[in-house]
Protein backbone atom coordinates (compact mmCIF):
# COMPACT_ATOMS: atom_id res chain seq x y z
CA UNK A 1 0.00 0.00 0.00
CA UNK A 2 1.24 3.34 -0.53
CA UNK A 3 0.46 6.65 1.54
CA UNK A 4 1.56 9.83 1.31
CA UNK A 5 1.91 12.51 4.07
CA UNK A 6 0.95 16.22 3.05
CA UNK A 7 0.10 18.91 4.49
CA UNK A 8 1.19 22.50 4.90
CA UNK A 9 4.44 24.28 6.22
CA UNK A 10 4.71 23.70 10.15
CA UNK A 11 1.87 20.97 10.09
CA UNK A 12 4.51 18.71 11.93
CA UNK A 13 4.18 15.89 9.22
CA UNK A 14 7.36 14.93 9.29
CA UNK A 15 8.01 14.87 12.98
CA UNK A 16 5.11 12.31 12.26
CA UNK A 17 6.83 10.53 9.14
CA UNK A 18 10.12 10.20 11.54
CA UNK A 19 8.32 8.94 13.94
CA UNK A 20 6.41 6.53 11.98
CA UNK A 21 9.54 5.09 9.61
CA UNK A 22 12.17 5.08 12.08
CA UNK A 23 13.82 7.49 10.02
CA UNK A 24 15.12 11.22 11.10
CA UNK A 25 14.47 13.58 8.35
CA UNK A 26 15.35 16.66 9.24
CA UNK A 27 12.86 19.03 9.85
CA UNK A 28 12.25 21.87 7.17
CA UNK A 29 14.62 19.63 5.07
CA UNK A 30 14.34 21.97 1.85
CA UNK A 31 11.67 20.44 0.15
CA UNK A 32 13.06 17.32 -0.93
CA UNK A 33 10.67 14.46 -1.22
CA UNK A 34 11.33 11.21 0.96
CA UNK A 35 10.23 8.11 1.09
CA UNK A 36 10.13 5.25 4.53
CA UNK A 37 8.28 2.16 5.08
CA UNK A 38 5.82 1.36 8.18
CA UNK A 39 5.64 -2.50 9.69
CA UNK A 40 2.26 -3.27 10.33
CA UNK A 41 1.54 -3.86 13.15
CA UNK A 42 -0.42 -6.85 13.72
CA UNK A 43 -0.63 -9.52 16.93
CA UNK A 44 -1.83 -12.05 14.74
CA UNK A 45 1.31 -12.28 13.00
CA UNK A 46 2.89 -12.21 16.29
CA UNK A 47 1.33 -15.49 17.79
CA UNK A 48 1.49 -17.17 14.44
CA UNK A 49 5.06 -16.71 14.35
CA UNK A 50 5.38 -18.12 18.03
CA UNK A 51 3.33 -21.34 16.90
CA UNK A 52 5.50 -21.62 13.80
CA UNK A 53 9.04 -20.57 15.45
CA UNK A 54 9.88 -19.84 11.16
CA UNK A 55 13.10 -18.76 9.69
CA UNK A 56 11.62 -15.78 8.93
CA UNK A 57 8.44 -13.10 9.98
CA UNK A 58 6.94 -10.80 6.82
CA UNK A 59 4.64 -8.15 8.33
CA UNK A 60 2.32 -6.02 5.73
CA UNK A 61 4.63 -2.49 5.25
CA UNK A 62 3.42 0.34 4.04
CA UNK A 63 5.39 2.88 1.40
CA UNK A 64 5.17 6.05 2.95
CA UNK A 65 6.24 9.18 1.35
CA UNK A 66 6.74 12.83 3.13
CA UNK A 67 5.70 15.46 0.48
CA UNK A 68 7.10 19.31 0.63
CA UNK A 69 4.45 21.99 2.70
CA UNK A 70 6.12 24.80 1.52
CA UNK A 71 6.64 26.51 -1.65
CA UNK A 72 8.09 30.05 -1.97
CA UNK A 73 7.44 31.48 1.77
CA UNK A 74 3.91 30.74 1.06
CA UNK A 75 2.80 28.37 4.33
CA UNK A 76 -0.78 27.85 2.60
CA UNK A 77 0.27 26.60 -0.68
CA UNK A 78 1.54 23.60 -2.86
CA UNK A 79 3.74 23.50 -5.12
CA UNK A 80 2.82 21.46 -8.90
CA UNK A 81 5.34 19.64 -7.75
CA UNK A 82 4.34 18.32 -4.75
CA UNK A 83 0.73 18.02 -5.76
CA UNK A 84 2.37 15.46 -8.85
CA UNK A 85 4.20 13.67 -5.89
CA UNK A 86 1.40 12.58 -4.22
CA UNK A 87 -0.40 11.31 -7.70
CA UNK A 88 1.21 8.23 -7.91
CA UNK A 89 -0.23 7.20 -4.11
CA UNK A 90 -3.10 4.96 -3.89
CA UNK A 91 -4.51 6.98 -0.58
CA UNK A 92 -3.80 10.40 1.15
CA UNK A 93 -3.08 11.44 4.84
CA UNK A 94 -3.25 15.04 5.30
CA UNK A 95 -1.99 16.99 8.53
CA UNK A 96 -3.51 19.39 9.97
CA UNK A 97 -1.69 21.60 12.11
CA UNK A 98 -4.09 21.97 15.48
CA UNK A 99 -1.31 23.56 18.09
CA UNK A 100 0.69 26.78 18.39
CA UNK A 101 3.93 26.59 16.32
CA UNK A 102 6.67 29.02 17.35
CA UNK A 103 8.09 29.05 14.10
CA UNK A 104 4.62 30.15 12.73
CA UNK A 105 2.79 33.44 12.97
CA UNK A 106 -0.45 32.28 12.30
CA UNK A 107 -2.68 30.77 14.68
CA UNK A 108 -3.35 27.20 13.80
CA UNK A 109 -6.36 27.17 11.85
CA UNK A 110 -7.18 23.72 10.52
CA UNK A 111 -10.44 24.35 9.06
CA UNK A 112 -9.07 26.35 6.66
CA UNK A 113 -6.04 24.49 6.18
CA UNK A 114 -8.55 21.43 5.10
CA UNK A 115 -10.58 23.72 2.57
CA UNK A 116 -7.31 25.65 1.36
CA UNK A 117 -5.44 22.14 0.40
CA UNK A 118 -8.97 20.91 -0.84
CA UNK A 119 -9.77 23.97 -3.11
CA UNK A 120 -5.68 23.22 -4.17
CA UNK A 121 -6.38 19.57 -5.51
CA UNK A 122 -9.96 20.60 -6.93
CA UNK A 123 -8.13 23.16 -9.58
CA UNK A 124 -5.33 21.01 -10.24
CA UNK A 125 -7.44 18.16 -10.86
CA UNK A 126 -10.55 20.19 -12.98
CA UNK A 127 -7.44 21.20 -15.00
CA UNK A 128 -6.28 17.66 -15.63
CA UNK A 129 -10.10 16.64 -16.36
CA UNK A 130 -11.04 19.47 -18.66
CA UNK A 131 -7.91 19.23 -20.50
CA UNK A 132 -8.32 15.58 -21.29
CA UNK A 133 -12.08 15.83 -22.15
CA UNK A 134 -10.74 18.56 -24.87
CA UNK A 135 -8.86 15.72 -26.24
CA UNK A 136 -11.77 13.14 -26.10
CA UNK A 137 -14.26 15.11 -27.93
CA UNK A 138 -11.82 16.05 -30.88
CA UNK A 139 -10.58 12.47 -31.20
CA UNK A 140 -13.96 11.29 -31.09
CA UNK A 141 -13.33 8.61 -28.20
CA UNK A 142 -15.56 6.58 -26.72
CA UNK A 143 -18.53 7.96 -26.07
CA UNK A 144 -18.02 5.95 -22.52
CA UNK A 145 -14.95 7.80 -21.64
CA UNK A 146 -16.32 11.45 -22.78
CA UNK A 147 -18.94 10.74 -20.16
CA UNK A 148 -17.15 9.90 -17.45
CA UNK A 149 -14.59 13.34 -17.78
CA UNK A 150 -17.79 14.98 -18.21
CA UNK A 151 -19.22 13.83 -14.88
CA UNK A 152 -15.86 14.24 -13.41
CA UNK A 153 -15.34 18.17 -14.70
CA UNK A 154 -19.04 18.98 -13.63
CA UNK A 155 -18.38 17.38 -10.27
CA UNK A 156 -15.14 19.78 -9.76
CA UNK A 157 -16.02 22.74 -11.04
CA UNK A 158 -19.19 22.53 -8.47
CA UNK A 159 -16.09 22.33 -5.81
CA UNK A 160 -17.29 18.69 -5.20
CA UNK A 161 -14.49 15.69 -4.66
CA UNK A 162 -14.18 13.28 -6.81
CA UNK A 163 -14.29 10.27 -4.16
CA UNK A 164 -17.70 11.53 -3.35
CA UNK A 165 -19.52 10.71 -6.51
CA UNK A 166 -20.90 7.64 -6.52
CA UNK A 167 -19.54 4.56 -8.17
CA UNK A 168 -22.86 4.01 -10.27
CA UNK A 169 -22.42 8.02 -11.22
CA UNK A 170 -18.66 7.93 -12.47
CA UNK A 171 -16.80 4.92 -14.14
CA UNK A 172 -13.71 5.15 -13.23
CA UNK A 173 -11.78 2.85 -15.39
CA UNK A 174 -11.24 5.96 -17.46
CA UNK A 175 -9.44 7.60 -14.88
CA UNK A 176 -6.89 5.68 -14.10
CA UNK A 177 -3.79 6.89 -15.19
CA UNK A 178 -4.26 10.19 -14.49
CA UNK A 179 -3.76 10.65 -10.60
CA UNK A 180 -6.60 12.94 -9.32
CA UNK A 181 -5.98 13.73 -6.13
CA UNK A 182 -9.82 14.50 -5.41
CA UNK A 183 -10.52 10.85 -5.85
CA UNK A 184 -7.70 9.28 -3.24
CA UNK A 185 -9.46 8.14 -0.07
CA UNK A 186 -8.35 10.77 2.18
CA UNK A 187 -7.36 10.10 6.33
CA UNK A 188 -7.00 13.51 7.94
CA UNK A 189 -4.35 13.33 10.99
CA UNK A 190 -5.23 16.83 13.11
CA UNK A 191 -1.99 17.21 15.07
CA UNK A 192 -2.63 18.29 18.19
CA UNK A 193 -0.59 18.91 21.68
CA UNK A 194 0.61 16.56 23.90
CA UNK A 195 -2.38 17.36 26.66
CA UNK A 196 -5.29 17.31 23.77
CA UNK A 197 -4.13 14.04 22.60
CA UNK A 198 -6.80 11.70 24.30
CA UNK A 199 -9.66 14.61 23.18
CA UNK A 200 -12.01 13.59 20.19
CA UNK A 201 -12.23 15.30 17.22
CA UNK A 202 -13.91 18.54 16.49
CA UNK A 203 -17.66 18.25 15.71
CA UNK A 204 -17.37 20.71 12.77
CA UNK A 205 -13.78 19.29 11.60
CA UNK A 206 -15.63 16.34 11.47
CA UNK A 207 -18.28 17.63 9.27
CA UNK A 208 -15.53 18.99 6.73
CA UNK A 209 -13.86 16.04 6.55
CA UNK A 210 -16.60 13.88 5.87
CA UNK A 211 -18.12 16.18 3.35
CA UNK A 212 -15.65 15.65 1.18
CA UNK A 213 -15.35 11.67 2.01
CA UNK A 214 -12.87 11.52 4.16
CA UNK A 215 -12.01 9.82 7.69
CA UNK A 216 -10.50 11.82 10.37
CA UNK A 217 -8.46 11.35 13.69
CA UNK A 218 -6.50 12.95 16.39
CA UNK A 219 -2.83 12.18 16.78
CA UNK A 220 0.14 14.50 18.47
CA UNK A 221 3.47 14.03 16.35
CA UNK A 222 5.22 15.06 19.59
CA UNK A 223 4.27 12.10 21.41
CA UNK A 224 4.44 9.52 18.18
CA UNK A 225 8.17 10.61 18.37
CA UNK A 226 8.39 10.42 21.93
CA UNK A 227 7.02 7.05 21.99
CA UNK A 228 8.95 6.14 19.22
CA UNK A 229 12.29 6.91 20.88
CA UNK A 230 11.60 4.59 23.59
CA UNK A 231 12.48 0.85 24.44
CA UNK A 232 9.56 -1.36 23.73
CA UNK A 233 9.15 -2.04 27.40
CA UNK A 234 8.69 1.29 27.94
CA UNK A 235 5.97 2.25 25.57
CA UNK A 236 3.60 0.53 27.45
CA UNK A 237 3.89 2.38 30.72
CA UNK A 238 4.28 5.92 28.71
CA UNK A 239 0.99 5.11 26.81
CA UNK A 240 -0.76 4.70 30.16
CA UNK A 241 0.61 7.96 31.55
CA UNK A 242 -0.67 9.30 29.09
CA UNK A 243 -4.17 8.06 28.99
CA UNK A 244 -3.78 6.07 25.54
CA UNK A 245 -4.46 2.74 25.24
CA UNK A 246 -2.07 2.16 21.99
CA UNK A 247 0.72 4.60 19.89
CA UNK A 248 -1.43 6.56 16.99
CA UNK A 249 0.73 4.15 14.51
CA UNK A 250 -1.94 1.30 15.23
CA UNK A 251 -4.66 3.69 14.92
CA UNK A 252 -3.49 5.08 11.78
CA UNK A 253 -2.96 1.51 9.75
CA UNK A 254 -6.91 0.56 10.86
CA UNK A 255 -8.27 3.71 9.79
CA UNK A 256 -5.76 3.67 6.27
CA UNK A 257 -7.33 -0.49 6.09
CA UNK A 258 -10.98 0.84 6.72
CA UNK A 259 -10.65 3.65 4.18
CA UNK A 260 -9.36 1.51 1.74
CA UNK A 261 -11.39 -1.41 2.70
CA UNK A 262 -8.06 -3.54 3.08
CA UNK A 263 -7.54 -6.99 4.69
CA UNK A 264 -5.05 -9.97 5.41
CA UNK A 265 -4.19 -13.04 4.75
CA UNK A 266 -1.52 -14.99 5.96
CA UNK A 267 1.08 -17.69 4.84
CA UNK A 268 2.69 -19.78 7.10
CA UNK A 269 5.56 -22.40 7.60
CA UNK A 270 8.86 -23.21 9.19
CA UNK A 271 10.29 -20.86 6.51
CA UNK A 272 8.27 -18.03 6.89
CA UNK A 273 5.41 -16.57 8.68
CA UNK A 274 3.83 -13.79 6.27
CA UNK A 275 1.06 -11.58 6.12
CA UNK A 276 -0.04 -10.45 2.31
CA UNK A 277 -2.54 -7.16 2.23
CA UNK A 278 -5.11 -7.45 -0.28
CA UNK A 279 -8.41 -5.60 -1.11
CA UNK A 280 -11.78 -7.19 0.51
CA UNK A 281 -13.98 -9.61 -1.79
CA UNK A 282 -10.68 -10.34 -3.51
CA UNK A 283 -10.69 -14.19 -4.99
CA UNK A 284 -8.47 -17.06 -3.65
CA UNK A 285 -7.00 -17.47 -6.97
CA UNK A 286 -6.18 -13.85 -7.61
CA UNK A 287 -5.21 -13.22 -3.44
CA UNK A 288 -2.95 -16.09 -4.97
CA UNK A 289 -1.27 -13.95 -7.40
CA UNK A 290 0.33 -11.68 -4.79
CA UNK A 291 2.05 -14.35 -3.54
CA UNK A 292 3.70 -15.51 -6.90
CA UNK A 293 1.92 -15.09 -10.36
CA UNK A 294 2.85 -18.54 -11.15
CA UNK A 295 -0.24 -19.81 -8.22
CA UNK A 296 -2.63 -17.73 -10.01
CA UNK A 297 -2.17 -19.30 -12.93
CA UNK A 298 -1.62 -22.56 -11.92
CA UNK A 299 -4.51 -22.40 -9.29
CA UNK A 300 -6.37 -25.65 -8.18
CA UNK A 301 -7.44 -25.10 -4.85
CA UNK A 302 -7.23 -23.22 -1.24
CA UNK A 303 -6.85 -25.14 1.51
CA UNK A 304 -8.11 -22.15 4.40
CA UNK A 305 -7.56 -22.17 8.40
CA UNK A 306 -9.64 -18.92 9.49
CA UNK A 307 -7.13 -16.98 11.79
CA UNK A 308 -9.97 -17.44 14.87
CA UNK A 309 -9.90 -21.36 14.58
CA UNK A 310 -6.23 -21.46 14.58
CA UNK A 311 -6.08 -19.44 17.81
CA UNK A 312 -8.62 -21.72 19.27
CA UNK A 313 -6.91 -24.88 18.45
CA UNK A 314 -3.63 -24.03 19.09
CA UNK A 315 -1.90 -25.74 16.30
CA UNK A 316 -2.07 -26.81 12.36
CA UNK A 317 -2.84 -30.69 13.17
CA UNK A 318 -5.27 -30.33 15.92
CA UNK A 319 -6.98 -28.36 13.68
CA UNK A 320 -6.73 -30.92 10.79
CA UNK A 321 -7.27 -33.41 13.52
CA UNK A 322 -10.70 -31.35 14.23
CA UNK A 323 -11.92 -31.44 10.45
CA UNK A 324 -11.83 -27.69 10.41
CA UNK A 325 -9.43 -27.11 7.58
CA UNK A 326 -11.63 -26.41 4.40
CA UNK A 327 -10.46 -26.90 0.80
CA UNK A 328 -12.33 -23.92 -1.30
CA UNK A 329 -12.29 -23.23 -5.16
CA UNK A 330 -10.53 -19.76 -7.06
CA UNK A 331 -13.92 -18.24 -6.37
CA UNK A 332 -13.64 -18.21 -2.47
CA UNK A 333 -14.16 -14.80 -1.26
CA UNK A 334 -10.81 -14.69 1.08
CA UNK A 335 -11.87 -13.75 4.71
CA UNK A 336 -9.59 -10.98 6.55
CA UNK A 337 -7.30 -13.75 8.72
CA UNK A 338 -7.81 -16.39 6.61
CA UNK A 339 -4.82 -18.71 7.09
CA UNK A 340 -3.84 -20.16 2.96
CA UNK A 341 -2.64 -22.70 1.34
CA UNK A 342 -2.00 -22.61 -2.17
CA UNK A 343 -2.25 -26.33 -4.22
CA UNK A 344 -1.16 -25.11 -7.68
CA UNK A 345 0.46 -26.85 -10.82
CA UNK A 346 2.25 -25.06 -14.18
Amino acid sequence: MKFVLAGFAGSGKTTLFNAMTGLDVPVGYGGQVRVGTVRVPDPRVDFLSRAYSPKKTTHATINLKDVPGEYGGKPHVLSPGALHQIRDREALCLVLRDFVNPALDAAPDPVGDLLAFHDECVLSDLGIAERRLDRARKERADVREIGAFETAVAALEAGRALRQVPRDELYRGFLKGYGLLTDLPLLAGVNVDEDRVGEPLDSGLAAGIAEMGGAGMILSARVEAEIAALDPEDQTEFLEDMGLAEPTLARFIRAAYSLMDLISFFTVGPEDVHAWTIRRGMVARRAAGRIHSDMERGFIRAEIIPYGVFADFGTEQAVKDAGRMRVEGKEYVVVDGDIMYVRFNV
